[in-house]
């Protein structure tokens, strides 16, 4: 036993000293403190080009400016050879339009890359994990993106490295430019997705169909200030795959007073701990949707249960009976 693990180990420690030639993006905001954690897992894989994105300071808030200077100062502490590319924005942009618009940046530049946000911070081995597969499925029409974020809770769903899903985590990730070109902020398909079914065939669950269908309509709506809502209906409009980890690879440590969206720690996908990819990897024979896991998914990281459903329900039974439309504006 104690050879296989040094065996094992080996084999980890031989892939994080590979020379890393795939793009890093990292995204951050105004919390130098979760900043620091992820930039130091940065700076032990060493990308040799890391793409800087950075969203300004609010109006209503004089004490960001201090803030976003201070995050801004952390990763300005590239010391291995690495070429830096900047995109800094002096006003604030939201964290909807600032990620899709930095990503766009980016992918002028290069073809693929490997993306972070400030408060999701990786095991040293996503990193491998990642450019193994970006290479694996550069030219796979069916893979979307590579996702470090697992969230099963300890259940492991395959006998393989990773497992295939129609959910793109972003808390931790990879993809092609060749997927990104798709990416549509403003949602300008989503009437004609609404109006034919679309996520009724695609989901297989009324109950399911409904809770994304509110999702999609208040952020189409301008209701939700994000832009990963966007990013999962681009992929499935696309009839794409997401690759999952069997192991959970970052960990977002972004809850809090002064985070933007997760304020209380109640959500059970945050703070998972991290575990190891053992190399080389195991590919899985066949290119094939694991539902088991998608359906833990569903129900654990988007907490649609039946008290959702339930929620979703009786908000539409409360607008029909006031003879209320939703529309646009709504």
């Amino acid at each position: 036993m104690k050879l296989r693990l040094r065996s094992q180990q080996k084999k980890i420690k031989h892939e994080f000293h590979t020379v890393m030639k795939t793009p890093v993006v990292f995204i951050i905001f105004k919390r130098p403190q979760t900043t620091e954690k992820v930039f130091e897992v940065i700076r032990q894989a060493k990308p040799q080009k890391l793409f800087l994105i950075a969203d300004g300071p609010r109006i209503d808030r004089p004490d960001e400016v201090e803030k976003c200077a201070a995050a801004r100062a952390i990763v300005d502490q590239v010391d291995w050879d690495c070429e830096v590319l900047k995109n800094f924005s002096e006003t604030n942009l939201g964290c909807g339009k600032r990620v899709y618009s930095g990503l766009d940046w980016v992918f002028e530049h290069v073809e693929e890359a490997i993306i972070l946000e400030d408060d999701c911070v990786p095991h040293p081995s996503f990193f491998p994990f990642c450019e193994n597969l970006l290479e694996q499925y550069r030219f796979d029409q069916r893979i979307t993106s590579i996702s470090g974020q697992n969230v099963q809770l300890g259940y492991r769903r395959t006998q393989y490295s990773y497992y295939f899903s129609r959910y793109s985590h972003s808390w931790g990730w990879a993809t092609w430019r060749r997927v990104w070109r798709y990416y549509d902020f403003d949602m300008k398909l989503w009437q004609e997705v609404k109006s034919t079914n679309f996520l009724q065939n695609i989901l297989m669950d009324s109950h399911v169909a409904r809770y994304w269908t509110e999702i999609f309509e208040r952020t189409y709506n301008e209701h939700i200030n994000i832009w990963d809502y966007q990013w999962t209906l681009t992929c499935w409009l696309q009839s794409g795959l997401s690759i999952i980890p069997n192991v959970n690879l970052v960990s977002n440590i972004g809850f809090g007073a002064d985070a933007t969206h997760f304020k209380q720690k109640g959500n059970k996908t945050l703070y998972k701990p991290i575990e190891a990819m053992e190399f080389p990897l195991k590919h899985p024979p066949s290119v094939i949707r694991n539902v088991q896991a998608d359906d833990f998914t569903q129900r654990v990281a988007f907490e649609c249960g039946r008290f959702e459903q339930l929620k979703v329900s009786l908000k539409r039974v409360v607008k029909k009976m006031l003879g209320i439309e939703p529309g646009r504006g709504f």
